[in-house]
């Protein structure tokens, strides 16, 4: 397997399993992942909090069973912020939504086998193209995964994000009336879905950018102010670990341009 690229700010975060379990429901309000009981799937969120990626997801992948999500969740993020080459990004997608899949068959009722196929076809889409990925029939799949995500953990703050997310990217790909009609895209839903996302965690510089985004792909121009306010206030947000490091990196980077 090719060597990912090293996450940035390496050292900076130095977490072990005491201090991990101290912070574990702060770093997982999003996903409400509960704590793992094994201990070597712990170690390997230990790993993918200090920015360990590569290998937090080999350390995942032999553990097993509920390590899968910590794998999916350090090539997810790796995929999205780290990977500069566009084919290896979109195979790193696809390898989390197949892995994802097969979770859901083992362990159907948790949550995060369905989030991280969403995540991984949602991003995989983007780099696609949204409009190319709706015609593969990806769109109905990420929504019935999200809607699938939420109905099992209604706090999924994460879920609600990549949802409304859904609904904004299709109507300002396509419009609200075939949005609405063939994908069941609405933008009072996705607007209602960030403004939930928010309210659930309050403190997410991931939720205020991606509002930020969604707020001036459904409302326009208009709503410009806001989304830089937004924009500023994840920029200024103090990150915990590796991961929320690399959201407020983004956010910064995107108000110097």
């Amino acid at each position: 397997m090719a060597k990912w690229t090293a996450f940035p700010h390496a050292g900076d975060y130095a977490f072990d399993a005491a201090s991990l379990k101290k912070s574990w429901a702060r770093l997982h309000l999003g996903d409400c992942e509960p704590l793992p009981k094994n201990a070597d799937v712990l170690q390997a969120w230990v790993l993918f909090h200090n920015g360990e990626f590569q290998k937090a997801s080999d350390a995942g992948l032999k553990a097993g069973g509920d390590g899968i999500t910590v794998a999916n969740k350090a090539a997810s993020m790796y995929a999205t912020y780290l990977e500069t080459k566009e084919k290896t990004k979109l195979d790193l997608f696809m390898e989390v939504a197949a892995r994802a899949e097969a979770q859901q068959k083992d362990d159907p009722k948790n949550a995060n086998a369905w989030y991280w196929q969403a995540y991984a076809l949602g991003r995989y889409s983007q780099g696609i193209s949204v409009a190319k990925a709706l015609a593969q029939g990806l769109g109905t799949k990420v929504k019935n995964a999200l809607e699938q995500a939420i109905k099992l953990s209604p706090k999924h703050a994460d879920a609600h994000i990549a949802l409304a997310a859904f609904h904004a990217e299709v109507i300002d790909k396509v419009g609200s009336l075939i949005g609405g009609m063939t994908y069941g895209a609405k933008k009072d839903v996705g607007l209602s879905l960030y403004k939930d996302a928010l309210k659930l965690h309050p403190g997410s510089a991931i939720g205020m950018i991606e509002y930020a985004n969604g707020m001036v792909m459904l409302e326009g121009d208009k709503k410009m102010k806001e989304a830089t306010k937004l924009y500023e206030q994840a920029a200024a947000s103090k990150p915990l670990d590796a991961t929320e490091r690399l959201d407020v990196e983004m956010a910064k980077a995107e108000l110097e341009d």
